[in-house]
């Protein structure tokens, strides 16, 4: 089977998620993955480690671990020492941080921390992740920040918190952290509260105009459909999924992104296959390798965002092709239909 990708030298993602298991202490409202319980059959240590295996023999550099909660997973630690003992950057998505977890982890320098924290307000963050999440991420917070590990706050944006993100920034920088804002996209949970808590086009217009002023702000490839010309040089400006990154869930199923784990988009399952056969030979892969939004070419931003988010068009359009209904363009007509209206 054609793969261009491998063809041209990219015989592996340059970074993947993994997320390790779906127990969770916490029930966010925009959960990806509506986390809660383990899920029946997650990996087991010794295939959890031999995938580490694969990884650095593959070539992967970074993994960013998720869930759930990965600080649930017995072994969660015996998977970071593997991965570093390989030389494999780790960035990983927690809340339980405890003074001795950080003096652990201080020990290399592979590893980074995200904490989530979804409001600069308390009751905006607890409106989304529930009771006591503030002052618990504000706590982990301020305990990575004495320390070496690099660390930032993780916000989703949300309608609630959208005229919060520059008070975020100003407490990430008091903070001494950085700031990542990230996209909801209306999977797992997430699509359960989709209509309550997405935000609305003149939100996500506002946020695109406060971005090109603020250039020490992540996003990864989350708002690149929303993201402006002067932004262009900090990020991608297309989906990685299938070509730079993917995906492995809990029990091993493999997928372009963790906003596609359903069984349409089942890459390959690491039981059955290794992470090799699997980046080279899936038809999943492959497609979205050669995914064209042919709709949006005539489109004035088309090389800024090349149709936007795949997984947003699947969610919401069943679609991949027919573009992300929230990008820029659609944004500045929405707003524009409204006003006439």
């Amino acid at each position: 089977m054609s793969n261009r990708f491998v063809e041209m030298g990219m015989r592996s993602p340059v970074n993947l998620t993994w997320e390790v298991t779906l127990a969770c202490n916490l029930r966010c409202r925009h959960c990806l993955s509506s986390s809660a319980e383990p899920a029946e059959g997650e990996l087991s240590t010794a295939e959890a480690l031999a995938l580490v295996d694969q990884l650095h023999d593959d070539g992967v550099f970074q993994v960013n671990f998720g869930g759930g909660e990965p600080f649930m997973r017995p072994d969660f630690g015996e998977i970071l020492d593997a991965c570093h003992e390989k030389g494999i950057m780790t960035c990983i998505s927690g809340t339980l941080i405890t003074p001795e977890l950080i003096e652990r982890l201080s020990r290399n320098r592979l590893v980074a921390i995200q904490v989530s924290l979804d409001g600069a307000k308390k009751e905006t963050c607890e409106a989304i992740r529930g009771e006591g999440t503030y002052d618990a991420a504000i706590k982990a917070l301020k305990l990575l920040a004495a320390s070496p590990i690099p660390t930032s706050i993780n916000t989703v944006l949300t309608v609630n918190n959208a005229d919060e993100i520059p008070a975020l920034h100003d407490l990430a920088n008091s903070l001494g952290v950085s700031l990542r804002v990230s996209r909801f996209r209306p999977s797992g949970r997430g699509a359960d509260n989709w209509e309550e808590l997405r935000p609305n086009p003149s939100q996500l217009l506002a946020f695109s105009t406060w971005l090109e002023g603020s250039g020490d702000v992540r996003t990864g490839d989350s708002f690149f459909s929303l993201t402006s010309q002067e932004r262009q040089g900090l990020g991608l400006n297309l989906c990685g999924a299938a070509k730079l990154t993917c995906c492995v869930g809990p029990t091993g199923k493999v997928y372009p992104c963790a906003f596609m784990q359903t069984d349409r988009f089942e890459a390959g399952d690491l039981r059955n296959n290794t992470f090799k056969e699997i980046w080279d030979n899936s038809e999943i892969f492959d497609s979205l390798r050669g995914l064209r939004i042919h709709s949006c070419e005539d489109c004035k931003r088309f090389d800024q965002c090349h149709g936007g988010c795949p997984a947003v068009a699947y969610h919401l359009k069943d679609d991949i092709e027919g573009g992300d209904p929230e990008c820029l363009e659609r944004c500045v007509t929405s707003i524009a239909d409204a006003n006439v209206a």
